[in-house]
């Protein structure tokens, strides 16, 4: 490597540019591209990542860089090439994009190795020298002898504990130079103390085969392989399909990165790689946002000096600094949650495709509904594709039925939460002692607060919703700020005791199940229940091992998970994203329906889903039912088309953002006139109009779309522009490359 006298660096700081620094001779050998270092910025010291070496720079007055950070370089160029791609295509600097590629705990390497004190004998004494010690110091022979029992060092604290003997007699021993103490680094590991059973490959039906050969084929041709779209009914062995493709790789001594969409799926996954690949414990890492500080750092680092070769984790695991990687593998593709929805707003499954791109290795997109976007991409060459249309064993697809809430409210002239047909189906279940997920993606016990006298409703004051009650908490909270509030004696507006609660959500669902089945064990999981580290995983070994009878959630248990004890899934309200002001919004029911009812009859019993809806003739409900993914991909490819929609067009949503509402509205039309001027005609452009979600979190909202064909032109002249026009300051302006949220 040769020796650079400058460097060009990003700095952690809000600032736009890349800035020059020259190297001083005496840390020279020890500078690269990926490199942490700390240089002088204005008055103060700010740390940076070297994007290039220079053998010279035009840039006057140049400061040297002060220290290098940390032993080598933390980023790979191929990761550097990546974040250069993500700064252009998601229209945001690279400072931005750096601090989604490492994370905190690296870049402020503020967290270092656990340290522990290990113990050993330092040499052999006699008896005469061990009967003298006895004599004068009984409590450090025992010490000694336990300690001379050994076959290998001991953490200090774990032989004080076995031995009830404390550490002013093993210092003792130290001093007199008879036991040995030395400081060690020890992984902070999240799996530290479970047990996970070896598992073998499983057989394959011909399906899988053909996909795992698709799989097998790139792998061994990594020059510039397609995508592959693995299109698997739910059930169907797509994760064995995965295991089976990363042993493969593990062969070619290279690497694997699998991402889930929720944390809730981590445990489970983890614990069926760790248990096929328990040759060695380190060879998987996890990495997500419920890992500490310090556990965070340690797997960070397995991945990075290259123990670790398979990584595991939601969306951010993209990033995972594995070295000769051969298969990226993104699960449940369709989900939303591989959207991040704050700068940089990238989607994980298209930067893992960019990355497999710059890396040379290959890509498994997998679903049983996949994105229209992936599924377009495949049928029209784009990528390839790996079809399963049957179950595992045979097992049969469960029988969906619809419950038309229109007509229990008609018979029943009251509505209960769930209907009767449901209710005779969990106590049915019951009796068979089978188990029953019951699925509504809102939190809460109620949804709003209302005057039966005034109509007056309990709205949050940040943003343009209601708020929801939380029995629990017996508190009133705002899902979107946080907001929360005591809940009222009377009404606010009008001073009469007339307060009612409307709507409902898990917490209320919880309580009725438990109140109608008394015998049965209900438990919840959403994000107001899960909020310790462990809670994920001992709600799901509970429900595995039959602790739990009836499981309440939101979308965390509606995809992914594996119980074949669970022969029941009931869909408490399938109309709540229906009528959303988006135009994802069928396909995401669509693919909500499909997935929380692939929960069902995964064992040896067949299962059943009840769907209860107000909307029973909604295609995506309908097409649901059938499991006909084709024919609802091509009603809504169809739809698409003729609005200019994704995967058709390219999307880009400007948010404009102010406390005060006249300078955001100001602002935003502003802008509108900008780009007007800026664009072609090629690019359709949208008038600024007040978000869907006016208000949140206490400012006021206009948004501005923007569709084209070259998407990469459209993100320069948008940001072109933006840097051309001065903004107050207490208006933000928030640009997303192919939005997932329009609210």
């Amino acid at each position: 490597m040769m020796k650079p006298s400058y460097i060009r660096v990003v700095i952690d700081r809000a600032i736009h540019r890349e800035l020059d620094y020259s190297v001083p001779e005496t840390l020279a050998e020890r500078v690269d591209v990926g490199s942490r270092v700390r240089v002088p910025f204005r008055d103060k010291s700010a740390l940076a990542t070297v994007v290039a070496t220079l053998e010279q720079s035009n840039v006057g007055g140049i400061r040297p860089i002060e220290a290098i950070v940390g032993e080598g370089p933390v980023l790979s160029e191929p990761l550097l090439e990546l974040a250069k791609w993500m700064s252009a295509y998601y229209c945001c600097p690279l400072e931005t994009v750096m601090r989604s590629l490492l994370p905190q705990v690296i870049r402020r390497a503020e967290i270092g190795w656990k340290k522990q004190l290990f113990v050993q004998p330092a040499r052999k004494i006699d008896n005469e020298e061990f009967e003298n010690l006895r004599k004068r110091a009984p409590r450090q022979a025992e010490l000694l002898e336990a300690i001379a029992r050994l076959n290998s060092p001991i953490r200090a604290a774990e032989l004080l504990r076995k031995t009830s003997l404390d550490n002013q007699t093993l210092r003792a021993l130290a001093k007199r130079g008879l036991v040995e103490l030395r400081e060690e680094a020890v992984e902070r590991d999240p799996h530290a103390g479970e047990q996970f059973v070896a598992t073998s490959k499983l057989e394959l039906n011909a399906e899988q085969v053909a996909a795992l050969k698709q799989i097998a084929d790139a792998l061994a041709s990594p020059e510039n392989p397609r995508p592959i779209l693995v299109h698997g009914v739910t059930g169907s062995g797509k994760t064995e399909i995965y295991l089976q493709a990363i042993r493969a790789a593990l062969d070619r001594e290279r690497g694997a990165i699998v991402l889930v969409p929720e944390i809730s799926l981590t445990p489970q996954t983890v614990e069926r790689f760790k248990g096929r690949f328990a040759e060695a414990r380190d060879v998987v890492a996890v990495l997500h946002s419920h890992l500490s500080g310090g556990e965070r750092h340690d797997e960070w680092h397995k991945i990075h000096s290259g123990r670790a070769r398979i990584v595991i984790g939601a969306r951010s695991a993209v990033f995972a600094p594995l070295k000769n990687l051969a298969l990226i593998i993104v699960d449940e593709e369709h989900e939303t949650t591989y959207k991040q929805e704050e700068a940089p707003r990238y989607h994980a499954r298209d930067v893992a495709v960019v990355r497999a791109k710059i890396e040379k290795c290959t890509v498994v997109l997998g679903s049983a509904t996949p994105s229209l976007e992936s599924y377009h991409n495949a049928t029209t060459g784009k990528y390839e594709l790996a079809t399963l249309t049957q179950r595992v064993d045979e097992r049969q697809m469960p029988l969906m039925r619809i419950v038309d809430l229109r007509q229990v409210r008609r018979k029943e002239k009251t509505m209960s939460i769930l209907s009767g047909k449901l209710l005779q189906a969990i106590a049915d279940r019951l009796e068979k002692r089978e188990q029953t997920i019951l699925f509504l993606n809102r939190r809460g016990f109620s949804t709003s607060l209302l005057c039966s006298n005034c109509g007056e409703a309990r709205d949050c004051p940040n943003c343009s919703v209601a708020l929801t009650f939380h029995r629990h908490a017996a508190r009133l909270s705002c899902h979107l700020c946080g907001h929360s509030a005591a809940v009222p004696k009377k009404c606010p507006a009008c001073g009469q005791d007339a307060l009612i609660y409307a709507g409902f959500g898990t917490e209320k669902v919880e309580s009725t199940a438990a109140q109608i089945f008394p015998k049965a064990i209900v438990r919840r999981m959403d994000a107001d229940s899960m909020t310790r580290k462990d809670a994920y995983r001992e709600t799901l070994r509970n429900f595995r091992v039959g602790k739990i009878d009836i499981l309440v959630g939101t979308q965390m248990i509606a995809k992914g998970l594996h119980f074949p004890n669970v022969t029941l899934v009931g869909i408490i309200n399938a109309d709540l994203a229906l009528h959303l002001p988006d135009f994802r919004a069928g396909e995401r029911t669509f693919q909500l329906l499909t997935q929380v009812a692939g929960r069902a009859g995964r064992g040896e019993t067949s299962g059943e889903v009840f769907v209860q809806t107000y909307t029973p003739f909604s295609p995506s409900i309908q097409f649901a039912r059938h499991h006909d993914f084709a024919g609802y991909f091509q009603q809504e490819l169809e739809f698409r088309e003729r609005c200019d929609f994704p995967p058709f067009k390219h999307a880009i949503l400007i948010t404009v953002r102010s406390a005060h509402e006249g300078r955001a509205k100001l602002s935003a039309e502003t802008l509108v006139r900008r780009l007007r001027e800026a664009l072609g005609p090629e690019f359709i452009l949208g008038d600024a109009s007040p978000a869907p979600l006016e208000k949140l979190q206490g400012q006021f909202r206009f948004h501005i779309l923007l569709r084209g064909n070259a998407i990469m032109q459209l993100s320069r002249l948008v940001r072109e522009t933006l840097d051309k026009l001065p903004f107050p300051e207490d208006v933000a302006v928030a640009v997303d490359v192919d939005p997932y949220q329009l609210l």
